[in-house]
């Protein structure tokens, strides 16, 4: 058959009518051919529009696909408008207005079909057509890749978007295709889009990913069955629903997601069976707005790579987790706003960072035979109007089992604690709630404790083996005939037989000066449970003087703006304290410093001095350095964040008390941060034991340059910012030439000059440590040269000291 010639064997209803033909092209044998015939296409490229009506057989020569190129300069390329068969065909578009394989009408095959074009859609299927498309593949960064709609359908089997500039696969209009096996990858837009009432789309065994957006994206009223797919590596959302959407995911895989992993709106419903939703960076199952519903049952929803609740349900929404677990999480389930509600019948949450159930805004949880384990809380019911029943459900390796505060009022049946390190349950701030038969078992702290005229109920419970009592209720003024404490009936502790309300109990009571942990400074403690307070030790009055310690400074590499900003520093107060001396009135100098700069520069080693200088002038009594992060000062119950706060300021008496990368205690996103209350109490303590402590705040120059215009309290604080720059080439050689000295090493002919070229050369990037650097390099010398020099048979000093050129490691 001749280069870009048509054969046209033509099939009568007898075959003895069968013939053959050759045409010069593809439209002349469309012409002729009939029912049945079948075109095979030679090789070569045809710039013809094509319109199949026969329900014939177009197909390229055997054992070459892709050698026929359809690619006409604009228009259709290929239009189906019969149950043809097409196969072996590479078709390209240009036209953006229009797809490149339009299928109209009847019931066609499309096999092995290649479309690579710029076209408005790569396949586009309309009105009652119906095709089978298997192995084809679309490559269309210009538009769609496979457009079902205007209530048309068909099976796609083996199918491959391997580039969209748009969607991936969009279905509108009524239409209702089935993706068997196909994989969807490399859009610009939705993997796949379902919108439009009567629109639905079945997938079985599919897989999206690489997506710039969301994976999959159902609206409108349409809906969707995805079964045994893969939705991962997306920019966006992994699932979104909204207006009345309706999802079934059976057996199907979410992960690798920046933002949520699926997120509900405006009345739609999600069913998820067997299912599981990992590596998200927001929301797990994020559930918003009245009528919104989520039914999972036998799923896994961990590995959040984010700061967000794993399932968020708000705005009156709905959750059901049936036989579900949900582990290794910043916080498990938050159900916020009234109208809102989660049901938990016999699931895991476990490995959570903050707290497993969090109930507030008058939303409310029911949690029925659910297991909950090493988590900072169990459940807490938050503000007035939550509420909602935990039954039957076991709490174990928690801070705080259960929390009520702010007038929440939940049911608590046939629960039992487990070994919290603070307290079995919590009430406290005009909490109430019911507890009927619960248990706590080996506490750290009590197993209840009720505290502020709380009007809890406690019917049949038990404790044992908890370190602090069994029962505490510790109430200023709480009455319960008036209505203002807590009711007590058949509850027993194996310290004793029965419990009775603090105002009921004859035991002597002390309060305590302070705890450590949750429940802060609690009236009403047992005298023989007070914890001794162990005053911070600190360096004895240090002898050096004044001068002594900045000569040191002085001897430290480069910072010569900030010896400069120290000493001026020193010889104001030291001016003060002779003005004082002499009966003249002394400026008022602010001690507290703010240190901008990257990591490695001198920071921490400049306040240690700082300190000691303070120290040897008499500004302080010990001149010790007391160094915190945000890990130190921030906890996660309420009340703690203000414990842990005073504790660091209280070691810190007498001396500094450096925190290093403050700006972490007010984040961007501080919608539910406690770091605020850290900032609030230390400005408090600064004030009120302003001669006490110095307060030195440090973190990366623009980070605390936000950090200070946010929070104007904590900027009034402090008297001046003293800035580290970075060390260039020359000051690393410094320090590393120190660092040889101080270990009985030396640098060898050369090695000082290749040091310098390897200090100039290496990235400067965040992960640049500066003095940090210097040292680790100066270590991997000494690693490299023990390497070279363990080899030889006898050693000389020389070869014990000198570090040569070729003992410096490699750049990173």
């Amino acid at each position: 058959m001749a280069q870009g010639t048509v054969q046209v064997t033509h099939t009568g209803t007898s075959r003895w009518r069968r013939r053959t033909g050759e045409y010069a092209s593809l439209a002349a044998a469309l012409e002729a051919a009939a029912d049945g015939d079948v075109l095979t296409v030679a090789a070569g490229t045809y710039r013809e529009n094509l319109v199949i009506q026969r329900a014939v057989t177009l197909r390229g020569p055997e054992g070459s696909a892709g050698s026929v190129r359809i690619a006409p300069v604009d228009g259709v390329p290929l239009t189906v408008r019969a149950s043809a068969v097409v196969q072996d065909l590479l078709v390209e578009g240009q036209d953006s207005a229009a797809p490149a394989l339009l299928v109209e009408e009847g019931t066609p095959e499309l096999m092995d079909i290649r479309i690579v074009t710029r076209s408005a859609a790569g396949i586009e299927v309309r009105g009652g057509a119906r095709p089978t498309v298997r192995r084809c593949t679309v490559d269309n960064p210009a538009g769609v890749g496979i457009s079902v709609l205007d209530g048309g359908g068909g099976v796609f089997e083996e199918c491959e978007v391997v580039a969209a500039g748009q969607s991936g696969v969009s279905v509108r209009g009524g239409a209702h295709p089935r993706l068997e096996r196909c994989r969807v990858h490399h859009t610009a837009g939705v993997g796949l889009s379902v919108t439009g009432e009567q629109s639905a789309l079945e997938a079985v065994g599919c897989e999206v990913y690489e997506v710039r957006g969301s994976g999959v994206q159902i609206s409108a009223r349409a809906t969707a069955h995805l079964t045994d797919c893969d939705v991962h590596r997306t920019t966006s959302d992994g699932v979104t629903l909204d207006t009345d959407a309706v999802l079934t995911l059976a057996d199907c895989r979410i992960h690798d997601i920046p933002e949520n992993a699926v997120d509900l709106r405006s009345r739609s419903v999600l069913t998820m069976t067997r299912s599981t939703v990992r590596q998200f960076g927001r929301n797990g199952l994020s559930v918003w707005d009245p009528g919104t519903r989520v039914d999972a049952n036998q799923c896994e929803i961990h590995d959040s790579t984010g700061d967000y609740p794993a399932v968020w349900v708000s705005d009156g929404a709905t959750v059901v987790l049936d036989s579900c677990r949900v582990h290794d999480v910043p916080d498990a389930l938050f159900v916020l706003d009234r109208g809102s509600r989660a049901d938990v019948v016999d699931s895991d949450i476990s490995q959570v960072r903050n707290t497993a159930v969090s109930v507030s805004d008058g939303a409310t949880a029911q949690l029925d035979d659910c297991r909950i384990r090493d988590a900072a809380t169990g459940a807490w019911f938050r503000d007035h109007g939550s509420g909602g029943t935990l039954s039957g459900c076991t709490v174990d390796g928690t801070q705080t089992g259960v929390i009520v505060t702010k007038g929440a009022d939940p049911t608590i049946e046939r629960c039992t604690v487990t070994s919290p390190a603070e307290a079995g349950f919590y009430v406290s701030a005009g909490g109430r709630g019911s507890f009927h038969g619960c248990r706590v078992t080996d506490s750290g702290g009590y197993g209840f404790h009720v505290i502020d005229g709380c009007r809890a109920t406690l019917k049949k419970c038990r404790t044992e083996r908890c370190a602090r009592g069994g029962y505490e209720f510790a109430d200023a003024g709480g009455d319960p005939a008036a209505g203002t404490g807590p009711l007590v009936e058949d509850c027993t502790s194996d310290e004793s037989a029965h419990a009775r309300p603090a105002a009921q109990e004859t035991t002597a009571v002390q309060a305590t000066a302070r705890s450590s942990g949750l429940l802060g400074a609690i009236p009403g403690q047992r005298v023989t449970e007070q914890e001794p307070l162990i005053a911070a030790s600190g360096p004895e009055q240090p002898a050096r003087t004044s001068e002594a310690v900045l000569g040191e400074l002085d001897l430290l590499v480069g910072l010569d703006s900030v010896k400069r900003e120290v000493r001026a520093l020193t010889d104001m107060i030291e001016i003060g304290r002779r003005r004082q001396e002499a009966g003249l009135k002394a400026a008022s100098a602010r001690r507290h410093l703010v240190f901008t700069g990257s990591p490695g520069t001198g920071k921490t080693t400049v306040a240690r001095l700082y300190g000691e200088i303070l120290a040897s002038l008499g500004v302080l009594e010990q001149g010790h350095l007391v160094e915190v992060s945000r890990v130190d000062l921030v906890g996660e119950h309420i009340g703690s964040t203000a414990i842990r706060t005073q504790e660091a300021f209280d070691k810190a008496r007498g001396g500094v008390l450096f925190i290093d990368e403050a700006y972490a205690l007010s984040p961007e996103d501080s919608g539910r941060d406690f770091g605020r209350e850290a900032i609030d109490t230390l400005v408090k303590l600064m004030e009120d034991h302003r001669e006490a402590v110095v307060v030195i705040v440090a973190g990366y120059t623009a980070e605390m340059e936000r950090f200070l215009s946010v929070n104007p309290g904590v900027a009034s604080r402090f008297s001046r910012t003293i800035t580290f720059n970075d060390y260039g080439a020359e000051e690393l050689l410094r320090i590393v030439e120190q660092q040889a000295d101080e270990h009985e090493y030396r640098l060898a002919p050369g090695a000082a000059e290749a040091l310098l070229k390897y200090f100039t050369a290496i990235p400067k990037g965040p992960a640049f440590g500066n003095g940090r650097t210097a040292r680790q390099t100066f270590e991997a010398m000494v690693e490299r040269h023990a390497g070279r020099v363990a080899q030889l048979a006898e050693t000389s000093t020389d070869d014990l000291t000198l570090l040569y050129a070729e003992d410096l490691p490699e750049l990173p």
